[in-house]
């Protein structure tokens, strides 16, 4: 790097050359006389390597961009006129800095002038595409001294737009993009919250075969259509839950085919559950709505739309290959599981489709709690105060159901970041470990209030029970 300028000699009255060291790649470009002085566009993609680009227009069409500004070329220009140049190198898989800090596409870039530039107001801009990379991107820089990398932040402000990280930097160096980690969990949290999950999804499980066993084996009386939504979610959480207890144990066997299959069955009862959260209030929005509401074929219809949309993503992912064996890092140790390898996909998929599934759910919950206050003072009007704690107990167990079968109790995750990050672990925890249970005592109370035990009368258009048909008409359109 630092024998460029003896290059110079060497092209004659090329003004661009093309310079390749083993797996180094790189150009260099003269710099004309300062009238000719203009903003210069260096380009890299893996067809072409790096290239100066003249056509502006082009720019659009390529994820790696490095701009050099007038500013810098006349600095060089002004210390070295006869040996004024620029030049941009790809140093691909370079060695690690001292903390192993894992770079952005595994490449660095070296921008050199043959001079000393530094504090420039108009800034070098080097962009790239920030692909699947998990963690927080920074720009930062090296001096070039060491036998390893010795990267600062120091000269240089770190841009994230859209799919592109753009580096802006007042000074010529090596530049790497550093994707910053998230800040590990310690080893004892993490064992606490491996033994509540697993003692909360062993617990969960439980009360959900119960249920199952109940519905399906103890029944002695057709369901109803309310009661069927409720198993669908049964099911769903059922298999979530033993998705996730066999998880580590198809990672740890080493399989990738086995724990891409894992990680695909798990997201599938994930998204799946979150579909029942959303078709419970749906199904409790036209219990509210009237008294009884015919739809043609209306189980159906609705098991096709809890079960079928996420197979349908979940084998687009797979497809896509974004399935596999994924690291979760401690402060002295590392755990592996199967899921989502792919930060973006997470995101976009998961927790923007929660997001959407949260604002119904809650809304649906609110109104819920609304007309469950109505039903309460009807009722309390009707009976002797004596009867009221018990009463009171009633509306807590079904206020504690309701949220664990609308899924509120996953908003949690939400709070997932900064200084609320690890208290809002324990809280989702602890929380979904009693899903499960809560779901169970609701199932108990809805088999005797949504009429399993008298014969549930149907016509060919399924007729969809209002559990709260004693609650005046006045009252609830007040309550909505």
């Amino acid at each position: 790097m630092k024998n460029l300028s003896s290059i110079l000699s060497l092209m004659g009255n090329l003004t661009v050359a093309s310079i390749s060291m083993g797996n180094v790649k790189g150009i260099l470009k003269k710099i004309p006389s300062e009238s000719e002085i203009k903003m210069s566009y260096f380009i890299y993609s893996s067809e072409t390597d790096i290239k100066v680009l003249d056509d502006l227009d082009q720019l659009k069409n390529y994820p790696n961009v490095f701009s050099i500004p007038e500013e810098a070329a006349k600095k060089a220009l002004n210390q070295s006129r006869e040996k004024a140049f620029m030049s941009v190198f790809r140093f691909p898989s370079m060695t690690k800095d001292a903390e192993n800090s894992p770079v952005l596409n595994d490449e660095v870039y070296a921008i050199e002038m043959g001079a000393q530039i530094s504090n420039l107001s108009d800034n070098i801009s080097l962009t790239f595409p920030k692909n699947q990379a998990i963690g927080t991107p920074v720009c930062k820089s090296w001096d070039g001294n060491g036998s390893r990398p010795n990267w600062t932040t120091e000269g240089c402000t770190t841009l994230t737009e859209g799919e592109h990280i753009t580096c802006k930097c007042e000074h010529l160096t090596f530049f790497a993009v550093l994707m910053i980690p998230p800040e590990p969990i310690s080893q004892n949290d993490l064992n606490a919250l491996t033994y509540i999950t697993y003692i909360g999804c062993g617990l969960s499980l439980f009360f959900l075969s119960i249920g199952l066993f109940m519905h399906f084996l103890m029944r002695k009386v057709k369901a109803t259509d309310s009661m069927h939504v409720l198993i669908n979610l049964f099911v769903a959480l059922f298999l979530l839950n033993v998705a996730f207890l066999s998880n580590e144990y198809v990672a740890r066997a080493g399989d990738i085919t086995a724990c891409k299959v894992m990680a695909g069955f798990m997201h599938y009862c994930l998204l799946s559950s979150f579909t029942w959260f959303a078709a419970e209030a749906f199904h409790l929005c036209l219990q509210m709505a009237k008294h009884s509401v015919t739809i043609k074929h209306y189980i159906i219809k609705i098991s096709v739309v809890g079960w079928a949309p996420p197979a349908l993503v979940v084998s687009i992912i797979y497809i896509l290959g974004k399935y596999g064996e994924q690291t979760i890092k401690t402060d002295t140790s590392n755990v592996t599981m199967c899921w989502i390898l792919d930060s973006d996909i997470h995101y976009y998929v998961n927790i923007s489709y929660y997001c959407f599934i949260f604002v119904f759910t809650f809304t649906t919950f609110i109104v819920v709690l609304r007309w469950l206050s109505l039903l309460k003072l009807n009722r309390l009007n009707k009976v002797e105060k004596v009867q009221r704690s018990s009463t009171t107990t009633l509306d807590i167990t079904t206020i504690l159901g309701l949220c664990c079968m609308l899924g509120l109790t996953w908003s949690f995750a939400f709070f997932g970041y900064g200084a609320l990050r690890l208290p809002s672990y324990y809280i989702f925890t602890i929380l979904n470990s009693f899903q499960g249970f809560f779901l169970f005592i609701y199932y108990l109370k809805a088999s005797r209030h949504f009429g399993d035990s008298e014969e549930s009368k149907r016509t060919e258009d399924t007729n969809t029970e209002n559990p709260y048909e004693d609650l005046s008409t006045e009252d609830t359109r007040k309550a909505i």
